[in-house]
């Protein structure tokens, strides 16, 4: 009879030692409230990021795909670029805030192009200005303060996985929500203005109004256009367990994908000497 009692204190010691054990080890639960203003916490931290891009969006006709490979400084904003044997430099405040370009092809000298004009946007969603991180932060942001009341409605935590070789959070956006609404055009507005005044993309307008030719596209005041009321329909994103930033993004919208966005080989505020993002730098060759 005692030795019956002995073994059941000893089992009883041992479920209890190997449970508190087990709960101690394991990670404390993270939210997708948590995750989501934890990254963008880090991002409104960060001060300098080494990376490689690559970029898959939707356009005329079809997917186009890009890769780059950048040197960011948030403040003062810096920016070097290298695409494929294309050099670009971007100073605030230097060149007339125009972008150095150093073409692969004709004509072969360097230019001075403004980053918002037709030579650089072509056919992309993006400009200079929404490089690194910044500006999809402040998309999510604020999609998850005007949907506090209802968070876990829009945002799920999915759990963990290895992206771009990195251990990640996945984030799971859904906005069941998305469809296009009627936009009456105030005085002076212009299609980028309306993009970041509404916390859309300027692309997705011109997608969805075909009448209108480009991002330059001279707008009047009353006219009626066709916008998105949101960024997007559904978004998976992944947040970099350690330091709690953006790795990959994929956004789609009511017809599949629109956008995806990779970042490999993160450098986190990597010593970047000022010389670097100057054109006469010893590695570069503008």
């Amino acid at each position: 009879m005692l030795k019956s009692i002995k073994y059941i204190h000893i089992s009883i010691f041992l479920s209890f030692f190997l449970s508190t054990t087990f709960s101690f080890s394991q990670k404390p639960v993270l939210t997708a409230k948590e995750a989501i203003f934890k990254m963008v916490k880090s991002i409104h931290e960060l001060e300098r990021l080494k990376y490689s891009l690559k970029i898959i969006e939707r356009g005329k006709k079809g997917f186009n795909h890009y890769e780059s490979s950048v040197k960011l400084n948030r403040k003062p904003r810096k920016i070097y670029l290298y695409i494929k044997g294309i050099e670009l430099l971007w100073v605030d405040g230097w060149n007339n805030n125009k972008a150095y370009v150093k073409p692969n092809s004709f004509p072969y000298v360097n230019l001075s192009l403004d980053p918002l004009g037709s030579l650089m946007r072509q056919d992309q969603h993006h400009t200079l200005n929404e490089m690194g991180v910044d500006y999809f932060a402040s998309i999510i942001e604020y999609i998850a303060l005007k949907n506090m009341d209802h968070f876990d409605t829009y945002f799920k935590f999915e759990g963990e996985e290895r992206v771009n070789n990195r251990p990640c959070y996945k984030i799971i956006i859904d906005n069941k929500d998305f469809a296009y609404e009627n936009y009456t055009v105030g005085d002076k507005e212009s299609i980028t203005s309306i993009a970041r005044k509404l916390h859309i993309s300027e692309y997705m307008i011109l997608e969805v109004n075909p009448k209108l030719n480009d991002y330059f596209h001279i707008l009047k005041k009353g006219q009626v256009l066709k916008v998105p009321n949101a960024y997007a329909k559904h978004v998976t994103l992944y947040i970099d367990q350690l330091y709690f930033l953006p790795i990959s993004i994929k956004i789609l919208d009511d017809k599949g994908l629109f956008e995806q966005y990779d970042y490999h080989f993160l450098q986190v505020n990597p010593k970047i000497e000022d010389a670097e993002f100057t054109k006469t730098y010893k590695d570069y060759k503008f």
